[in-house]
């Protein structure tokens, strides 16, 4: 295959790697990485994530990452290995929801005409990058997002590039307002949340463009499927996050993140260790940045995710139920014998911010009571059960939003096909 246009190819990025120098990196302005034992650490794990790999094609997002397109095979998590692709179910139909519930839950929401488009796949042989280089990866390879030196010295170590943000911590501890402020002082949360066992389950996720300022991590938009509890809590997650150390860039993209042990030793995002297995030639990929976005008082655009256990495997959807929208999947060895290798036992749906000095804006940045074409939203929640035969059940969520001068939420059910709806966000700030 010929060299993708307009950037290295991954042949010829690997192969300066090997001469780079810790002071080129540590005097980049984005640096952060620690001393020169942690660069030659850096170096290895990029060396070794794409040991024996080659890249037939490449191309350009809009945000300006790079997408290898690698032979299924190769890719980190079945690196060596002889097993067969795996098939992907088809999700229930949504209209298969129950009913909308005890309306002690929650306020029914007011019937007003409401639609949100959404957000398009990148992925097409039709299409072609800024470089003319086709956005499309060819039969049997997957499209993945291109791993840099410059990426992760923006970070102090490999176990911080790979962690969920700064301060290990991934989800919310359900202790009192400052009791979870001091056990977790660089993230914040607001979102719902159910204690219920389940084996999946949905929502369309509302995008926004939060800004990162100074002292600011990352803001998101996400779905947290956990199991187990303290140091054997285990979790697969997914949504759009703005996160400018990791993707050098302002734009929300699709992201992956698990974790086998409350975010110590485990976890990583998207394809950046050897665990998630991207479907070949899926529909979209992690990593990728999403568009267009939603503007306050004006259009509003989602995207559909969905998380399925089936068999032996914790399947992503995205735009849509089918076996064709099915991305990639985590498989349950991940998780040895605890919880996730057989079912979770809570949902969590919502918005969280991460900062060392302030935290960002969250969603659009105004309130949860701002409501429609304002503030963020994620609607149609729900789970499925683990006996339920296949029937996606409506959520019934429990608030979450320790932070209120920064951040709120609020839980409304609709009709079809809005259901239970999250409304989240807020301006940030010192919180």
């Amino acid at each position: 295959m010929p060299d993708p246009k307009g950037f290295p190819s991954l042949h010829a990025s690997l192969e300066s790697l090997e001469s780079a120098r810790y002071e080129e990196f540590a005097d980049l302005p984005a640096s952060q990485v620690a001393n020169e034992n942690a660069f030659s650490e850096m170096k290895a794990y990029i060396l070794n994530l794409y040991e024996g790999v080659e890249a037939r094609h490449g191309f350009m997002d809009d945000s300006g990452g790079i997408f290898d397109c690698i032979p299924y095979e190769q890719q980190p998590a079945l690196r060596g290995s002889s097993e067969a692709v795996p098939t992907a179910p088809d999700l229930p139909p949504l209209t298969e929801a129950s009913d909308l519930g005890s309306e002690s839950a929650a306020t029914r929401d007011q019937q007003e005409e409401r639609y949100d488009a959404l957000a398009g796949s990148l992925l097409s042989p039709d299409r072609t990058d800024q470089y003319g280089n086709v956005m499309h990866c060819p039969e049997g390879t997957i499209p993945m997002r291109r791993v840099t030196l410059e990426q992760m010295t923006r970070f102090e170590t490999v176990q911080d590039f790979l962690r969920k943000g700064p301060g290990y911590a991934g989800r919310p501890p359900r202790k009192t307002a400052l009791a979870a402020l001091a056990t977790v002082p660089t993230h914040r949360w607001a979102q719902g949340y159910q204690v219920v066992n389940n084996v999946g389950g949905h929502s369309f996720l509302n995008l926004w463009r939060p800004t990162i300022g100074p002292g600011q991590v990352f803001s998101l938009s996400q779905h947290w499927y956990i199991g187990g509890s303290g140091a054997n809590e285990q979790t697969v997650e997914c949504g759009w996050h703005v996160y400018p150390a990791f993707y050098n860039d302002t734009q929300p993209h699709l992201f992956t993140y698990w974790t086998a042990d409350h975010y110590v030793a485990t976890g990583c995002y998207n394809l950046t260790c050897g665990a998630f297995v991207q479907t070949p030639s899926p529909v979209f990929a992690p990593g990728m940045a999403l568009s267009p976005i939603s503007a306050i008082g004006g259009p509003q655009y989602s995207m559909e995710l969905a998380y399925r256990l089936s068999g032996g495997r914790w399947w992503l959807y995205f735009n849509g139920t089918q076996a064709s929208n099915a991305i990639g999947s985590y498989p349950v060895s991940l998780f040895g014998g605890g919880a996730l290798a057989t079912q979770a036992n809570e949902i969590d749906f919502g918005g969280e911010t991460a900062g060392t000095t302030s935290f960002p804006r969250m969603g659009s940045g105004l309130f949860a009571n701002q409501g429609w074409q304002r503030a963020a939203y994620q609607r149609t929640i729900g789970y499925w059960p683990p006996s339920s035969g296949g029937v996606l059940t409506n959520a019934n969520l429990i608030l979450w939003q320790p932070t209120l001068w920064c951040y709120t939420a609020e839980v409304h059910l609709s009709a079809s096909p809005w259901y239970e709806t999250l409304w989240f966000g807020g301006s940030g700030g010192s919180c």
